[in-house]
């Protein structure tokens, strides 16, 4: 039993070592008007680069205050992953850079919670085993392995859940985005200008995060068309390839693009339409089973003393 308590007050003080060093922040000793100093210039600097409007600016100062804490530990594991030849997926790396974060904190947040799978179900194996005399010495081992790989498996769940979501609602703000584009060429506007009123609409993280794409695009000399493939390419979302595809093969005809894009929102608004009839079904269905379940229960329940005193008189 001691070195089972010696062995999980080790693994709890690595751990807070661990907490400890991630929630450090990033200029420790400068103090708070230094580090309000460096926020700023770091949102003037963000503007300064093309970011469209003040919010995108603040949340991008905010989000990387927040990463500063664990890209230190993160950008070392990505160095070790990269010097032994091992690259994150690509639909992973599409669902961080939908969800806004980086692949450093991911990888600490990865370690974080292999850490706490591997402290916390070893403290309970040991206690498990100090109570209960027939368990064999080696559960608290089983149980810490089988921790650490839930627990960092649970941030790349997390982060696909989240991606999904996302990604459902940048598809159906893409087809909204395409019939204001397709008014806009109906207005006598270019492709470029339709591009950039459509996406100053409306303040979505959708729309800001095409408003942010298209304006980077313009101060870089990029054209908006192939601003949008890349960012579709980043986020696995095919809509807007295919829309930065149409658009620069027929980026010279006003009509031809106007009916493209009426076509293209149509279809995307058809296959929304049928995804959500399809989870409507799927719930309909999940819940007759738990109505069945419940049936099923009930009835146990209503014959379980009827089995028993027949069981018993035999």
């Amino acid at each position: 039993m001691i070195p089972i308590i010696l062995a999980g007050a080790l693994a709890g003080t690595g751990l807070l070592l661990l907490v400890i060093a991630l929630s450090r922040p990033a200029m420790r000793g400068a103090g708070a008007p230094a580090t309000l100093a460096a926020m700023d210039a770091e949102r003037q600097k963000l503007l300064a680069q093309g970011l469209a409007s003040d919010s995108s600016a603040q949340r991008a100062v905010r989000d990387r205050a927040v990463s500063g804490r664990t890209s230190s530990i993160g950008r070392f594991l990505r160095q070790q992953l990269e010097l032994s030849g091992v690259h994150l997926p690509a639909g992973l790396r599409s669902d961080l850079s939908l969800i806004d974060r980086t692949i450093e904190s991911h990888l600490a947040y990865s370690l974080l919670g292999a850490a706490l799978g591997a402290v916390l179900p070893f403290l309970f194996g040991g206690l498990l085993v100090g109570l209960i005399g027939g368990l064999p010495v080696a559960t608290p081992v089983f149980l810490a392995l089988s921790g650490v790989v839930v627990g960092s498996l649970l941030p790349t769940i997390q982060a696909s859940q989240r991606a999904t979501v996302r990604r459902r609602d940048f598809r159906h703000v893409v087809g909204s985005f395409l019939d204001l584009v397709a008014l806009n060429l109906s207005g006598g506007r270019g492709i470029p200008e339709a591009l950039n009123s459509a996406a100053s609409v409306s303040d979505g993280w959708a729309m800001v995060r095409l408003r942010d794409t298209l304006a980077i695009a313009r101060l870089q000399g990029v054209t908006p068309w192939a601003a949008l493939s890349r960012l579709g390419e980043e986020t696995a979302i095919s809509e807007l390839s295919d829309l930065g595809a149409a658009l620069e093969l027929v980026a010279d005809d006003g009509a031809k693009v106007r009916e493209s894009l009426a076509a293209r929102a149509a279809s995307m608004r058809r296959r929304e339409m049928a995804d959500t009839e399809g989870r409507a079904q799927a719930r309909s269905q999940s819940m007759l089973i738990a109505q069945l379940l419940l049936a099923v229960g009930f009835l146990i329940f209503l014959i379980y003393p009827a089995i028993v005193r027949v069981l018993t008189t035999t």
